[in-house]
């Protein structure tokens, strides 16, 4: 017993030393780097060692703004993007003609380059001297006004990014759930059908508990990757993100280490500290709560 033990170790070494180099050291790293107080890039000196850099952060205004976008972002995305995710993957999964090409056509999104799929949404949106976007086409022709939705009010700018981030991640979620439908066992369904069970109560009581390690996996991996938006925002409102009211976390992050005001790599690391912490809690707290409401 003890010798196959010996090896099941000797197996795990090599994923356990990457692990270690590219996960743990630079978590440890940068727990240091949020410690040090007056940094100093060029010297590789500091003046102390501390809570500052959090407290700084902490009270930088576009810190807030960040920290109340990405927020906003992964309450509206997350859930709806997995409904609908679940409205389209059980739609196909109904439909047998033509069900490969819709999956493609459903699938195409994610596949395309995130700068692309933002200037078509620029295109879509954003007002010009010749043109005040097709959105606003759309609102004109049911009798709206005009909205400036890329440089326009706040509101309409997080619209316009959440339509977009939602956008990009329904593709996948389509799949994965696709796939989960796809797989439950058709006998349940005999059986409910036998019984003269209503469609909705079948969806309920059979389908979503059949399908919810795959619903529960999207959600926790949705929440990540939210938390994580960077690239989208600046796909729709460029680079100076601050200047729009639009940047994240990872874009202060970002602007903090090489952006306009970069070279503060101590602040950088404590609003990358905040960030684990954030996801890190909304992780254990998601499986808390599959506990209860995923079966496997």
């Amino acid at each position: 017993m003890e010798t196959k033990n010996w090896k099941a170790w000797l197996y795990l070494l090599p994923a356990m030393f990457f692990l270690g180099i590219f996960m743990v050291y630079p978590l440890i790293d940068v727990l240091i780097y949020s410690i040090e107080e007056g940094y100093n890039f060029a010297s590789q000196t500091y003046q102390g060692v501390g809570s500052y850099n959090y407290a700084y952060v902490l009270r930088d205004p576009y810190f807030l703004q960040a920290l109340k976008n990405t927020f906003i972002l992964v309450m509206i995305t997350v859930p709806l993007s997995t409904g609908l995710a679940l409205l389209i993957s059980a739609g196909l999964v109904s439909i047998k003609p033509l069900r490969e090409l819709y999956q493609t056509i459903y699938f195409l999104p994610y596949v395309t380059n995130t700068l692309a799929v933002g200037l078509v949404f620029m295109i879509l949106f954003k007002k010009t001297p010749y043109t005040d976007g097709l959105a606003n086409m759309v609102l004109h022709f049911f009798g709206g006004g005009t909205i400036d939705f890329m440089d326009g009010p706040y509101w309409a700018k997080m619209f316009v990014l959440c339509f977009y981030t939602i956008w990009v991640v329904l593709p996948f979620k389509i799949l994965i759930l696709t796939s989960a439908l796809a797989s439950v066992n058709q006998s349940y369904y005999n059986a409910a059908k036998v019984d003269g069970t209503p469609a909705w109560r079948i969806f309920w009581k059979i389908t979503l508990p059949m399908i919810s390690p795959s619903v529960f996996y999207l959600i926790i991996t949705g929440f990540i990757g939210a938390f994580k938006a960077y690239s989208d925002a600046v796909a729709l409102f460029g680079t100076n993100l601050n200047a729009a009211e639009m940047n994240t976390i990872v874009g202060y992050i970002y602007d903090m280490l090489y952006g306009d005001s970069g070279g503060y790599p101590s602040y950088a690391s404590a609003a990358a500290i905040i960030l684990f912490v954030i996801i890190l809690t909304i992780t254990c707290i998601n499986l808390l709560v599959s506990k209860k409401h995923v079966h496997y």
